[in-house]
């Protein structure tokens, strides 16, 4: 069981404020999310192999073919700024606050 300093403490770190109401209610939630995750580990799964999809997934991804790119002048031509042959964009410093 999941007490309330336990969700208090895990608030507090991801810099959550929570009512009372909040408190009690998810304290309940994360109990019942760990008493499912005990029950799981309850099974015997040595000759499950692992997976990463539950659905069998073949050719997820497109095969890498390499094929002419953009030529400059068309890559740049709606840049709103252009420098050196490339986009400009506006410094990091220019937005940083004063230290």
């Amino acid at each position: 069981m999941i007490d309330r300093e336990q969700v208090l403490h895990v608030a507090r770190l991801a810099r959550l404020e929570l009512t009372d109401e909040e408190v009690g209610r998810i304290s309940a939630e994360l109990s019942d999310v760990l008493g499912h995750i005990e029950k799981i580990g309850e099974l015997d799964l040595d000759d499950v192999p692992p997976t990463t999809h539950v659905v069998e997934v073949s050719n997820a991804l497109r095969p890498d073919i390499v094929e002419p790119s953009l030529p400059r002048e068309v890559a740049l031509a709606n840049a709103p700024a252009v420098a050196a042959s490339g986009f400009l964009v506006p410094s990091p410093q220019a937005d940083a606050e004063p230290s």
